[in-house]
């Protein structure tokens, strides 16, 4: 026989205190159309007199009477309209309050409205950023080693990618440098983890291509941002100079008016690094962040991999309620039961509270970085709640497109909509791309608002596919190509990257698509890559690639190009193509060749060679 299981008084009084975290917005129980909190008549669908009656609880016949005198003659059953229930609200002294309903599987889209007596006060989420070798590292290790003492000698041995820091009885959740891509592909599926980003700036370098880079990350995501000027040990300190740097673009330091807190400091000594902490949390008590405590846990996911010993392993950041081990949980299009919740320090825990980050183990499969998760009371729940996202997700990854393209511009162009439009510049070199952004800008119109939140010199890289996709961007390329891994990215991204080398040809394709002309005609198909191992040079026939076929076919009539770097050194012909000494036609993936270039010999190790064809788009 079963022995029963008895929980403790405390045990049962928090559980039940738990709510679901889509009370606020119903998901088809009766009850849960609608409901006073606080004060306030909260419903989501159209009422009768009786469902208002008994939410209210005012008497029926008072309600029809309150009509009667209005001129308005109803039955007990009727369905009142939204004007109507605000109208009889107001008259037995309730605000009203119509949200859109939500279902379970959509809670990811939730927006919660908790009753303010249920609120407490939470630590913020910080994310540090900036360019390579200004001290993001040596920052965190500064505030990281501060707290060592507190929990064990010798170092702290971190277990996952976040970690939480008391300072003056607060804590500070500070997320471990995901870099810019990681950031960017959680904001790009939705998530917003990160209430404060500290922009790390060399006092002695000033502002640099990464800083501004994640000055657009920061703003992409919506987030407050202090600026910790770093190095100030340094002879060639100059704090001025770096504040009056970020003025330009955008980011004004509280003593030229702006409301960006600024502060000095050295990672390496030390100095200053209480002063950050404190500017830390006041910009946390101006946010005014708060969350309730008492609710099934939702949050997001900031890592995750597979651990040959544990299984799928997550580290989740708990932004609202309380998550508890042996809670069932949908992370994703998932779900599970959680095993083992550890802390940063490996130690295990049995329950997160809002703004905690967390390690658990339990879940079916590995999720993906910026997926939702929410904890739910029963398996079967759970289990349900995620065999429908997974249903949604599948029909929405056959027509979706996070970024904008052209077509989807020119459709809304002809449609009549008023559309502002986002470009990305990557180009050659960094005239070239102030150029084209200048030139871009200005074709802006009445209709359509060309926005440029990015021109640079370089290849396009993983980061700029993912704050395209975060920003509903196109990417234009001039005079350089992205290698078949960009490809793929920006394929599985939805991001469009259109690839020109004549300036004026991509203005007038930009054009036409803001005048509603825009045709796709004739399109470049890439048909593979080599990249180039080994150089031979042989007299009276030129120099010779030894190469590896990394992606499609290379094929001896196709149309090629050589690229170094991501900039493109050549555009024209193969003048031969062999496996070993024979002339093919064609070399497949995974195969070995060696060609040369028609008319063509400054070839060297590392270049790619990408084969293409331009094929009709019908």
């Amino acid at each position: 026989m079963k022995k029963k299981k008895y929980f403790s008084k405390k045990k049962r009084v928090q559980q039940q205190k738990r709510v679901r975290n889509f009370v606020e917005r119903p998901s088809g129980r009766k009850e849960e159309y609608a409901k006073v909190n606080g004060g306030v008549f909260v419903y989501s669908k159209p009422l009768s007199v009786a469902d208002l009656s008994k939410a209210i609880n005012v008497p029926v016949p008072a309600i029809i009477k309150f009509l009667f005198m209005q001129g308005k003659a109803v039955t007990i059953n009727q369905l009142l309209d939204d004007e109507t229930i605000g109208t009889i609200c107001l008259e037995f002294n309730y605000d009203f309050k119509k949200e859109a309903v939500v279902d379970e599987e959509h809670f990811d889209q939730l927006e919660i409205h908790d009753d303010p007596k249920d609120l407490v006060e939470r630590g913020p989420v910080v994310t540090v950023m900036g360019h390579v070798d200004h001290g993001k590292t040596t920052l965190i290790d500064a505030i990281r080693h501060s707290d060592v003492a507190s929990h064990e000698a010798g170092g702290i041995s971190q277990a996952i990618g976040a970690y939480q820091k008391e300072y003056k009885g607060k804590r500070i959740t500070i997320i471990d440098t995901p870099g810019h891509a990681a950031f960017t592909a959680m904001r790009a599926r939705g998530a917003s983890v990160t209430d404060i980003v500290v922009l790390v700036v060399a006092a002695d370098d000033g502002v640099m291509p990464q800083t501004i880079e994640a000055i657009n990350h920061a703003r992409a995501a919506k987030s407050a941002i202090i600026v910790a000027i770093n190095k100030m040990d340094k002879p060639g300190a100059d704090p001025q100079k770096v504040k009056e740097q970020l003025m330009q673009h955008g980011v004004i330091a509280e003593e030229y008016g702006g409301d960006v807190i600024c502060v000095n400091i050295s990672a390496k000594t030390g100095k200053g690094i209480d002063n950050l902490l404190e500017a830390i949390l006041m910009k946390a008590e101006m946010l005014e962040l708060k969350a309730n405590p008492n609710r099934y846990a939702i949050g997001t996911v900031l890592e995750a991999n597979l651990d040959k010993g544990e299984g799928p392993k997550a580290t989740l950041l708990v932004q609202n309620g309380t998550l508890s081990n042996s809670d069932y949980v949908v992370v994703g299009d998932i779900y599970g039961k959680i095993r083992r919740m550890v802390n940063e320090y490996g130690q295990i825990i049995h329950s997160a509270a809002p703004s905690c980050p967390v390690s658990v183990t339990g879940l079916s499969s590995v999720p993906t970085a910026g997926d939702r998760f929410m904890a739910f009371p029963s398996e079967k729940e759970a289990k349900s709640v995620a065999e429908k996202r997974a249903l949604a997700n599948k029909e929405k990854q056959r027509g979706a497109n996070a970024a904008m393209n052209l077509d989807d511009l020119n459709n809304l162009i002809n449609a009549g909509k008023i559309q502002d439009i986002n470009v990305i510049v990557k180009a050659d070199t960094d005239g070239s791309a102030q150029a084209l952004k200048a030139s871009l800008e200005k074709l802006s119109n009445d209709k359509v608002h060309i926005k440029v939140i990015e021109a640079e010199a370089g290849a396009i890289s993983d980061n700029d596919v993912l704050l395209a996709s975060a920003s509903h961007a196109i990417v234009y390329g001039f005079n350089i190509r992205p290698d078949a891994r960009i490809r793929q990215k920006a394929e599985e991204e939805h991001v469009e990257i259109r690839l020109h080398r004549i300036i004026y040809e991509l203005l007038d394709e930009m054009s036409d698509a803001m005048k509603g002309l825009y045709k796709t005609e004739m399109v470049e198909n890439v048909t593979g890559q080599a990249e180039i191992r080994h150089i031979y040079k042989i007299t009276h026939v030129g120099t010779i690639a030894g190469s590896y076929v990394t992606s499609g076919v290379i094929a001896a009539d196709s149309k090629i190009r050589l690229i170094r770097d991501g900039i493109v050194v050549y555009d024209g012909k193969l003048a031969s193509l062999k496996r070993f000494k024979d002339d093919v036609k064609e070399v497949k993936q995974g195969y070995e060749c060696g060609f040369s270039i028609a008319n063509f010999n400054d070839i060297k190790e590392g270049d790619l060679i990408e084969g293409y064809a331009l094929v009709e788009k019908k």
